[in-house]
């Protein structure tokens, strides 16, 4: 019997609202032309949880609300930073639209695939969304689904699981480093005080050769060419380029402009903070103004205060900022790529103004010492003593099951240089999503081990002690979980976790070079979920294994039968095309 889709159930339940908020400073390129709507409509509309009385992950709420967007993926020539090259974008921008809803909400987004000279598949994934009762709307194709063909249309539907600021990106080999990526900011409970909600800041690192050609340098034999530098940086897809120093023909203009944020006096202001790069580990600041430190990706913290805001690829914090109460000047927005990470031009800058009018010269600020110093020295996150979740959860003292994984970098047989992890370099196979084979039963793979399927089974929780004996740190993300981060640091871990009764909870976290990460996962979600470096790279060149998760159950999963005929359409298209799969394919 077909399942019917979730789209039918959905529209057949509940109200359907075109959804898009507006925010004081939100670059024009995050919007889109459909009518606004209270992002908080009757009050709150998750009820009577908040952060401290509800345990997110057990208890999410159910709004009855669908928030609504059409998304067209295509290729456009564009210049953020005034040099012009070509671009993948969603609805001819980039970054791509703000996907804006409160917890509880159903989130629906209609992708149309019109790439073309060349075709491509494409898929898109929402960093963060568990997808407990959408496993299969994680949108990593040879993982979850079968990538979109050019000229089709497919509809991801799932439930706004979490709260708080995230991103959304493709997840079809490198095209994220292209330009298909976007903000997306989730309403929910928030016990700190802010006056004005800035809206997203995302920090990118930014190329100026399109992205197929920066996955034929990184899969390569060639050393040099792996290690290609980025050539610029950007605050909300914005900043300045000295085009005299290129030699390249594309067109190319000076003094393209930066993105500005406009502070009251005396007020409270959020900014949150998302770094939806390729490569580079940022760090963030503000002259003259500490922050207050109040979330890691979709996990509340007791605030601190800094001066520097660390995030690697995939990573958010939210902070506030309380402005100057008789300020009238104007000062600089840094975010800039870490000492660790492969740049030609780190710096990024923004403007910070107070009064009506931006200044029309650029603010002559200093740079805090601190964050200089972490610039230099730093390529790690905060100390894990700092970041504490407000609700606190303890995780099982004695997993049930512990995996040891090993990075490494090395040439396979044929000589190219690639990451692995325990010795094996993933590649995708496009044609059969692992969750899918499992859901009918099917969890023994081919004796080709670039499959990379960690089989769990049953176990009630799963630790990861990977070890890095190399240089480059790595962001490591795993889908379908807010893990627990029990331990980070150099050298060999002793045993020590930090925080034992309520570690820091988030999706991305950072393996140190020459060191150590130790996670957890509660198996509270059957599904076949993605751990994997953020690089981009580097999961093009294998750093990445699926975590299948109690498949007894994921046999039990409705999955709807749009999954299988993507895949039938999928299967079709590329029995008449050649699909030029040169990386792992993720």
């Amino acid at each position: 019997m077909q399942i019917p889709t979730l789209v039918g159930l959905l529209l057949g339940s509940t109200a359907q609202v075109a959804a898009q908020f507006s925010y004081p400073n939100l670059p024009v390129d995050f919007l889109r032309t459909s009518a606004p709507v209270t992002p908080l409509p009757n009050g709150a509309p998750w009820g009577p949880r908040n952060v401290m009385n509800t345990n997110a992950y057990d208890d999410p709420p159910k709004t009855g609300v669908i928030r609504t967007y059409d998304f067209t993926i295509a290729r456009k020539n564009l210049a953020p930073d005034g040099f012009t090259r070509e671009f993948l974008v969603i609805n001819g921008q980039f970054p791509g639209p703000l996907i804006e809803a409160n917890w509880g909400d159903t989130i629906q987004v209609t992708v149309h695939n019109q790439l073309s000279n060349p075709e491509e598949g494409t898929a898109l994934h929402w960093h963060g969304i568990l997808q407990k009762t959408s496993q299969w709307m994680d949108g990593v194709p040879a993982i979850s689904q079968c990538p979109i063909p050019p000229g089709s249309t497919f509809t991801y539907t799932f439930t706004a699981d979490l709260y708080g600021s995230s991103w959304y990106h493709s997840h079809y080999s490198a095209q994220y480093a292209g330009g298909i990526v976007g903000p997306m900011i989730i309403h929910g409970p928030d016990d700190n005080k802010c006056d004005i909600d800035l809206g997203p800041v995302l920090i990118t690192d930014h190329y100026h050769e399109e992205y197929f050609k920066l996955v034929e340098m990184v899969i390569s034999k060639d050393l040099d060419a792996i290690r290609h530098k980025s050539d610029n940086n950007l605050i909300n897809g914005k900043n300045n380029f000295d085009c005299s120093s290129t030699n390249r023909t594309n067109p190319c203009r000076n003094n393209a402009g930066i993105s500005s944020f406009k502070f009251t006096p005396g007020k409270t202001h959020k900014l949150r903070l998302i770094n939806a790069g390729a490569e580079a580990l940022q760090k963030f600041s503000i002259d003259g103004h500490t922050m207050t430190v109040i979330s890691n990706d979709f996990v509340p913290l007791k605030p601190y205060n800094t001066k520097v805001v660390t995030l690697h690829v995939g990573q958010r914090t939210d902070v506030l900022v309380h402005a100057r109460k008789h300020e009238t000047g104007s000062f600089n927005m840094r975010a800039t790529i870490a000492n660790c990470s492969l740049t030609l031009n780190p710096n990024a800058l923004a403007t910070v103004y107070y009064g009506r009018t931006r200044p029309r010269n650029p603010p002559t600020t200093t740079p805090w010492p601190e964050f200089l110093d972490s610039v230099l020295n730093q390529c790690a996150n905060d100390d894990l003593s700092l970041t504490v979740p407000k609700y606190p959860i303890r995780p099982a003292p004695v997993p049930a099951f512990t995996q040891d994984v090993a990075v490494n970098f090395g040439p396979n047989a044929t000589g190219f240089l690639l990451w692995s992890l325990n010795g094996v370099s993933f590649r995708a196979n496009y044609n059969n999503p692992i969750l899918l084979l499992s859901n009918l039963g099917n969890n023994s793979y081919p004796d080709d081990p670039e499959w990379n399927v960690y089989n769990f089974g049953s176990n009630s929780s799963v630790r990861f002690v990977i070890v890095n004996p190399k240089i480059a740190a790595h962001p490591i993300h795993l889908h379908g979980h807010n893990m627990f981060v029990l331990a980070a640091g150099k050298g060999t871990w002793d045993g020590t976790i930090t925080h034992p009764n309520n570690p820091l909870r988030r999706d991305v976290h950072i393996l140190p070079g020459f060191g150590y990460l130790v996670i957890q996962m509660k198996s509270d979600n059957p599904g076949a979920w993605p751990l994997h470096c953020h690089i981009a790279w580097h999961v093009s060149s294998g750093l990445y294994l699926t975590v299948l998760e109690r498949p007894d159950d994921i046999k039990n999963l409705q999955v709807p039968a749009i999954m299988a005929q993507t895949c039938r359409d999928w299967s079709a298209y590329t029995g008449n095309h050649i699909v030029e799969q040169i990386d792992s394919g993720l």
